[in-house]
């Protein structure tokens, strides 16, 4: 079993009590009460610089333990808006990545504290619509679709609730038919994951395969393995609008100068 298939299966272990019936006007409700932040998918678009999704982070997979275990997510996401980070990625799958639901509670409340508009995307291995609820309730104004990961059938559902409760959807891609499967849910946001997560190997060189790939109108956005300044470039010279970025941050000396260093890339 590749180690997507396991987080997968362990994922949708841990759903079954949480599993219910979600219906429309619970997710009406819920769009209804989305006021913090604006358009995650807005903060990605603009034109004059390379938009930074900035990551928190304490372990994965591939890398291990990047940060402490009783690292304050809202420590982290201060330092990232003061960086001016464009959008913020909250990990919330605790089994593989130490993260929590909480976590992104408590930097959505922070964030309106502040009177600060960073949309926050909910990262984690979504399989159900009830995990679109939570992320609302959170305050989260978008999540993830790991294409490989889900069923049509399963994508569609994601798809609706979270357009019914207000979201923007990012759908992650590793290869050239999952972009062809992604498509077919007429999506306004696609990340290309340069991490396989088969094997966990990461290449930026994916990036510059796939992203010329995606159409027109699309905001485009690289994942993973961006590191240095001179990877940035390379997403932002094969038509990325936008990075995703979280073991280099979390790990950097000084991240804001980092993430200005991407900003200008």
């Amino acid at each position: 079993m590749d180690k997507l298939a396991e987080i997968m299966a362990a994922k949708r272990h841990d759903l079954k009590d949480r599993i219910r019936p979600v219906h429309e006007r619970e997710l009406e409700r819920l769009g209804q009460l989305q006021t913090q932040g604006g358009s995650f998918l807005e903060a990605l678009a603009r034109k004059d610089r390379l938009s930074v999704i900035a990551e928190i982070k304490r372990r994965s997979p591939s890398a291990g333990q990047i940060a402490a275990a009783e690292l304050d997510a809202v420590e982290q996401a201060r330092t990232y808006i003061n960086a001016e980070a464009d959008c913020l990625s909250v990990l919330t799958d605790t089994d593989y990545f130490g993260g929590s639901l909480q976590d992104l509670w408590d930097v959505v409340e922070f964030l309106e504290c502040h009177n600060r508009k960073t949309p926050c995307l909910r990262k984690d291995f979504m399989v159900h619509p009830v995990q679109v609820v939570e992320a609302a309730e959170a305050g989260a104004r978008c999540i993830l679709i790991i294409v490989r990961a889900l069923e049509d059938d399963e994508i569609k559902a994601l798809r609706d609730a979270a357009g019914i409760a207000g979201l923007d959807i990012l759908y992650e891609i590793h290869e050239e038919r999952e972009l062809e499967k992604a498509l077919r849910f007429d999506p306004k946001i696609v990340g290309v994951n340069n991490r396989d997560l088969k094997r966990f190997k990461t290449d930026v060189g994916v990036s510059e395969m796939l992203i010329p790939l995606i159409p027109d109108g699309i905001v485009k956005v690289s994942e993973s393995g961006i590191f240095e300044v001179e990877d940035a470039e390379r997403a932002r010279a094969c038509g990325a609008d936008a990075i995703l970025v979280g073991e280099a941050l979390m790990k950097a000396e000084d991240p804001e100068e980092l993430l200005e260093a991407f900003h200008n890339a």
